[in-house]
């Protein structure tokens, strides 16, 4: 097995610090690593002995968890004889390493990217009931940001590119050590100069300001198929935001807001409406015309029918979105009973009455027929 020496020229196996073969997977690095820091961080082991051994194992891991520096080490090189790593003596613990082993990832190091996705738009549209029944091609206008065509999305005036930032030196974050339950750690924060990017726009963009995007409003068609409903939403894609640093538009969504109608209520594909009769229609039976999405349709209301009947046309609702057919109609009854009737009127109504057994109390101006009840059980 290869070996290289550290400082003092002892050599050193980190394989064999973390307690690996060489053909050890990232997870098994991991895990190793896990198990000896669980065992030898200076919070928990108070042995003087475990502090040096905790350092060999967080440079062993440094090493080898980075593909660069363990390809360096197979060589015959060592990563850390020149880096003031752990293998070096140094007293502080590598906060990113701590946190990658125990919980996975962590914070990306380096700078983060100017040219980033851009976001999602949303926009409500309302239509009638014929529209989402039968489909539309809608005019919408949208108000979201596009590619700044001056600067092409980089950012920087005619002339000018970005610069690598002085404070950082362009990895777009800092170096602090500050002591937590793990003891001293060096952690990493964004850097406030140039925000993280790692390069500084000196000259930005007269047009967009350095952002490589400007606002502006667009006129767009959206097809609306048919059978769609209220609170649906459809995908325009790329049509929304575009992204700093002139990043790939995100998607738009047209949100469905159908407007209520006069005559109809919708349930999913099928229609509700609401026809009054009058008693003497319902009695003998008719034939009404009824207004639907498609034009006029006669239906027959049965002699007899009572109030509250339904009548159902089939296939005169809203279309299926996914699928051949179409919902149903249906058309509520309600009876109508005449408020006011003639002499001539009330009297052949009391004759149709007897004609059914069916007798009718009348009532006279001095009291109707619950007042007689009453004088009844009161023996006048």
């Amino acid at each position: 097995m290869s070996t290289t020496s550290d400082r003092a020229g002892v050599a050193k196996d980190y394989y064999g610090i973390l307690g690996v073969s060489r053909d050890a997977g990232p997870d098994d690095i991991k895990r190793a690593y896990r198990k000896l820091a669980r065992e030898l961080h200076p919070d928990v082991n108070p042995d003087p002995g475990a502090q040096e051994k905790f350092k060999e194992v967080n440079a062993a891991y440094e090493v080898l968890s980075d593909p660069r520096k363990r390809e360096m080490f197979d060589l015959g090189g060592d990563p850390m004889a020149s880096s003031g790593g752990m293998a070096g003596g140094s007293p502080f613990v590598d906060f990113q390493n701590i946190m990658d082993a125990f919980f996975g990832t962590s914070a990306a190091r380096g700078p983060r990217p100017r040219t980033r996705p851009g976001a999602d738009a949303i926009l409500r549209l309302e239509l009638d009931l014929d529209e989402t029944a039968f489909g539309v091609e809608a005019p919408i206008t949208v108000d979201t940001a596009v590619l700044c065509t001056t600067c092409g999305g980089a950012g920087s005036a005619a002339g000018s590119h970005a610069t690598t930032c002085d404070i950082c030196g362009g990895r777009g974050e800092v170096q602090a050590v500050q002591r937590t339950f793990l003891g001293q750690v060096i952690s990493a924060r964004p850097c406030a100069a140039c925000q993280g990017f790692g390069t500084v726009i000196t000259h930005p963009c007269a047009t967009c300001g350095g952002d490589g995007r400007v606002r502006t409003r667009r006129s767009l068609t959206v097809k609306i198929p048919a059978g769609v409903e209220d609170g649906m939403r459809i995908r325009l894609a790329q049509q929304g935001e575009v992204g700093p640093g002139g990043g790939p538009a995100g998607d738009l969504y047209v949100e469905i807001a159908e407007r209520p109608h006069d005559v109809f209520s919708r349930k999913g594909d099928d229609l509700h409406c609401r026809v009054t009769v009058p008693m003497t229609a319902a009695a003998l039976g008719t034939r009404l015309t009824i207004k639907t999405l498609d034009g006029e349709e006669a239906v027959e209301v049965r002699p007899g029918t009572q109030p509250g009947a339904t009548l159902r046309i089939r296939e005169k609702g809203v279309p299926h979105l996914r699928g051949a057919g179409r919902g149903d109609l249906f058309v509520h009854l309600d009876v109508r009973t005449p408020t006011k009737l003639s002499a001539d009127q009330e009297r052949v109504l009391r004759e149709f009455a007897r004609a059914r057994g069916e007798e009718v109390a009348e009532l006279s101006k001095h009291g109707g027929f619950f007042s007689r009840m009453r004088d009844a059980f009161n023996g006048h």
